[in-house]
């Protein structure tokens, strides 16, 4: 869960603090919402990687396009033209808007939150987890392998408690402060 965990603590939790005050939502609400399309945005993701060009195509998108200022100022994400951006990079994860709403019924299920607030959250989150990817790319410049690593940590590592565990942890952290 390490680019949750990036997204969610960027500079303090100013990441949920942003989408929190944008859609009118506490922080506990927000924190939820982010565990739940986690996965999600992270197997959507890891397909595009694995399609023909589909790890270069991210990696050239990680360079170009200075994804990494959402997570070093979250309230980028949460303006329009932080919007805009975080819905291109949604039509490049999930495909198209039919999956979108998808995913937002499911986190809505999961959550509690309604799905039309989901649906704003969607984009923004998509632009932080750009940001966290980038600056782990930063991380470590040398080698795609390691962006791997890091999309693999994103969807739980393989044990199958360990996404919801993680995900409780951090929100209990996150609630703590």
């Amino acid at each position: 869960m390490d680019l949750l965990k990036t997204i969610m603590d960027a500079q303090g939790g100013a990441s949920v603090d942003q989408i929190a005050q944008k859609l009118g939502l506490d922080k506990s609400a927000v924190a939820g919402v982010m565990g739940a399309l986690a996965p999600a945005l992270g197997k959507g993701l890891a397909k595009n990687t694995q399609a023909s060009g589909g790890l270069d195509s991210l990696l050239g998108a990680l360079q170009k396009g200075n994804h990494k200022r959402y997570i070093e100022d979250p309230s980028l994400a949460v303006d329009d033209s932080g919007i805009e951006e975080g819905n291109k990079i949604l039509g490049h994860i999930l495909g198209n808007k039919e999956v979108s709403r998808q995913v937002a019924s499911r986190a809505a299920e999961q959550t509690g939150v309604s799905d039309s607030l989901i649906k704003q959250m969607l984009p923004m989150l998509a632009t932080m987890a750009m940001g966290a990817l980038s600056k782990k790319k930063e991380q470590a410049p040398e080698s795609g392998s390691d962006l791997g690593g890091v999309l693999g940590a994103f969807l739980g590592g393989g044990d199958n408690n360990s996404m919801v565990d993680d995900l409780l942890g951090m929100a209990g952290s996150f609630l703590k402060r």
